[in-house]
């Protein structure tokens, strides 16, 4: 008998292959994941490959992730500075440029998380296991130190970095919304924490130095966006309601540090005059549209492109309408664009990430996830051991246009399975009432998003009069779980 959890995993599937996904692996790609070894006594006596297994390593990851892509720890030195040391896992060494594994990594690009199942971009026999940091295991990883300085103010700055191979071992798996109870001091830490000695003080200092570094970028303009994503929860089988995924401390320690890794990845290519495949997203085109949208709420921008103004305007927005902010977010994320991939040559000068604010940017620290951070992986590589990059500039620059599409497309099949899951929620509710606030108006319709459960859906009667903004109750008329559809009358 088909189940909700069913349904949902037909409909990604299904997505999966209209998108030009391969959803499943082939015999080849298992038979070849299933030949690889384990990393045990891997690298030792290499003198190229450092042994930094006693240092204090941990992951923070989502509660149910078992793909762990990077560890992070930091160290005090003498003279007052501090250092930033990120592990990312050597998944390079297990699947091999131009294997089976390779090609169907490179087809897909990334994994898509949809709720009702994981795509992985790798067989699980490798992702969850072989090239995960798994605590207690050792495992061959690239790391990035980098040397932070903070200034009187308390925003930090990466004064210096190094990339090198070295031997790791997880010593404590943890968790984001754990975690981050205990740094915001709403809870004990948890027991992985205790029982490790120094760790709690160690991911103290992890958090000082990610929000100095978070600081020193908010004062160089990035942006401070929030919007909803709301993921099932299923009951068994049954889809029982729908969770907002929050930010918190814990996801702030580790975007923080994963940025300033990728920034100093990329200065590291560089340097060693290796190109790279760089993460951009260029200054807006829709600028005016943003300009017009920040009139609307009586603020003036400047008509040039100015990220720290647009970070006036959205924190000032944030603190009048918490409530309505994740729309206004969601608004301005739509007017800059999407993110994309570009070639960077040895020379060529540096290119910028207009949301994040930083120069010299790319993707190095999810291997298992992101085909581009494997590629990344391989010019490291090449660059440690003094060879030539391992792929030409038009390969790259192939790569780099079939990553940005395949992203796309994956945000596409998610997005899909939320909303069928969505629809799936609210079938038994037809006819019933909700209270919620308009999204959206255009010649294309006009949009509701619920204040509970979080979702959004079309006004198809009544939508005369309402603009963006107002609050109204709305009647639920129609869902059609396989297209996503939620249809609602005023």
């Amino acid at each position: 008998m088909s189940t909700m959890r069913s349904e949902l995993q037909a409909i990604a599937h299904r997505a999966m292959l209209e998108r030009g996904f391969l959803p499943d692996f082939s015999a080849a790609d298992l038979a070849e994941s299933r030949a690889v070894s384990p990393d045990v006594g891997v690298g030792r006596g290499d003198p190229t490959i450092r042994d930094l297994r006693g240092q204090l390593w941990c992951s923070i990851d989502n509660d149910d992730s078992r793909d762990l892509d990077q560890l992070t720890v930091a160290e005090t030195l003498p003279a007052g500075a501090t250092k930033i040391f990120v592990a990312i896992a050597d998944v390079d060494a297990k699947v091999k440029q131009g294997s089976a594994l390779d090609q169907h990594a490179a087809t897909n690009t990334t994994s898509v998380y949809t709720d009702a199942r994981v795509f992985s971009m790798l067989p699980e026999h490798l992702s969850t296991d072989l090239t995960s940091l798994n605590q207690g295991q050792e495992r061959l990883a690239i790391v990035v130190e980098m040397t932070v300085e903070t200034t009187a103010d308390g925003s930090g700055v990466v004064t210096a970095s190094d990339v090198y191979r070295a031997i790791v071992v997880n010593r404590a798996k943890l968790a984001y919304n754990a975690v981050a109870a205990w740094l915001e001091k709403t809870a004990a830490p948890p027991a992985m924490i205790a029982a490790v000695p120094g760790l709690a003080e160690n991911l103290l200092l992890q958090d000082r130095l990610a929000q100095a570094l978070r600081a020193q970028r908010h004062q160089q303009g990035a942006l401070q966006l929030e919007t909803l994503e709301p993921r099932a929860v299923f009951d068994g089988d049954a889809v029982s309601d729908l969770r907002l995924e929050q930010k918190n401390r814990a996801k702030e320690l580790i975007e923080d540090f994963m940025i300033a890794g990728n920034v100093s990845t990329a200065r590291f290519l560089a340097s060693r005059k290796l190109p790279s495949l760089r993460r951009v997203l260029r200054s807006p085109e829709r600028w005016n549209r943003i300009v017009q949208l920040a009139a609307t709420y009586g603020t003036h921008l400047p008509a040039q492109p100015d990220a720290q103004a647009l970070d006036a305007f959205l924190i000032d927005r944030r603190q009048a309408d918490p409530t309505r902010f994740p729309d206004i977010s969601l608004s301005v994320v739509k007017l800059l664009g999407r993110g994309e991939y570009a070639v960077e040559l040895a020379g060529q000068g540096s290119t910028s990430h207009f949301g994040l604010a930083v120069k010299n940017y790319t993707h190095s620290t999810a291997p298992n996830r992101r085909y581009p951070d494997l590629v990344t992986q391989r010019l490291l590589k090449s660059a440690l051991a003094g060879r030539p990059a391992p792929y030409s500039g038009e390969q790259l620059a192939a790569l780099a246009q079939h990553c940005t599409v395949q992203e796309d497309n994956a945000a596409k099949v998610e997005r899909q399975v939320r909303k069928s899951a969505a629809a799936m929620l609210l079938s038994p509710r037809i006819g019933q009432s909700f209270d919620g606030l308009v999204t959206g108006v255009s010649d294309k319709g006009t949009w509701v998003r619920l204040l509970a459960p979080p979702v959004e859906g079309r006004v198809v009667r009544g939508y005369q009069g309402l603009d963006v903004g107002d609050r109204v109750t709305v009647k639920l008329e129609r869902t059609d779980v396989q297209r996503g559809f939620i249809d609602f009358s005023r």
